[in-house]
């Protein structure tokens, strides 16, 4: 045997050994090149398919079908109390912050605080079900599923709007704030209340009603993170300006109760345009598009 067999042997050529077509190499939880606990971590890790956070959200959704108008209710309440401390908190930092070019940046995260205590605490909140709710709708296609929607949509967006003018008609007690935070409330709430072009508003709450929808498909995905994705989501709709139905709601009651504006701004104005263009925006651009790319697999494994 000569020296170069031996070297072959001990040293053998793997160029040649090409994985078969019909075996491809697979990773992750299901490589061959891990044994089953290694698969199992690589599993935890692992991204969720699209079509696992569809049925995530889509759960959520026939959840919140199924609920009774009582529970629907007093969740809605709370959603709305809720909200009403991104408000209060951003005036509050406002007011402590210098009058410089970046204390808007730095007090854009007080809003982020009232969609924190919603979605941590499971609160029903309308901007939410434009995405979870039509859901089924658009899986199930049936006249049950699409009124049972109607009707969680209309006692949802009463009560969080309820709930928000009692939480601005709160703010508005005498002697409970300080000065300076007095006046940072009356200054952001007039500046809520839109030019009275509506369209620029109606633009506003199409992105805003967007980013609050991306935010509900993430969130399954996020695990440890959920927080974090809230916050920096959130963040970018004060900092952005974007309309939201809710957190806006309170600041234009704010302004109503303060005489800086009439019931005909905060429904021509405000609430119809911000309503319009979150609809768009959490149903149309994101509910509808997300669904279409999963309907076929849907419909495959049906």
């Amino acid at each position: 045997m000569t020296k170069d067999t031996i070297q072959h042997e001990r040293h053998p050529d793997t160029t040649d050994r090409a994985t078969p077509p019909d075996h491809p190499e697979k990773a992750g939880a299901e490589s061959p090149h891990l044994d089953a606990s290694e698969k199992d971590q690589a599993a935890q890790h692992t991204a969720p398919h699209a079509l696992m956070l569809h049925e995530i959200v889509r759960e959520e959704g026939e959840a919140a079908l199924e609920r009774t108008v009582v529970a629907l209710v007093w969740s809605s309440l709370a959603a709305g109390l809720s909200m009403g401390f991104s408000f209060l908190t951003t005036a509050v930092l406002q007011a402590g912050l210098p009058d410089t070019s970046w204390r808007h940046l730095v007090s854009s995260f007080g809003y982020t605080t009232g969609f924190v205590l919603v979605i941590m605490g499971r609160q029903q909140l309308f901007s939410e079900s434009t995405l979870t709710v039509v859901l089924p709708v658009l899986t199930r296609r049936d006249l049950d599923c699409l009124l049972k929607a109607l009707r969680l949509w209309v006692v949802v967006l009463f009560c969080n709007l309820l709930s928000s003018w009692a939480f601005a008609a709160m703010l508005r007690l005498p002697g409970v704030f300080e000065a300076d935070v007095v006046d940072a409330l009356d200054e952001t709430a007039r500046s809520a209340i839109g030019p009275a072009h509506t369209f620029p508003t109606f633009i506003r709450a199409v992105l805003g009603g967007w980013l609050i929808a991306l935010m509900v498909w993430l969130l399954p995905s996020a695990r440890s993170a959920r927080l974090l994705t809230v916050v920096l989501i959130t963040w970018v709709v004060a900092v952005a300006k974007l309309s939201h139905i809710i957190a806006g709601s309170t600041e234009v009651a704010y302004a109503v109760l303060a005489g800086d504006a009439s019931l005909a701004d905060y429904f021509g104005r405000f609430l119809l345009p911000t309503l319009a263009g979150n609809v768009v925006g959490g149903m149309s651009l994101v509910a509808l598009l997300n669904h279409a790319a999963i309907a076929p697999e849907i419909s495959e494994r049906r």
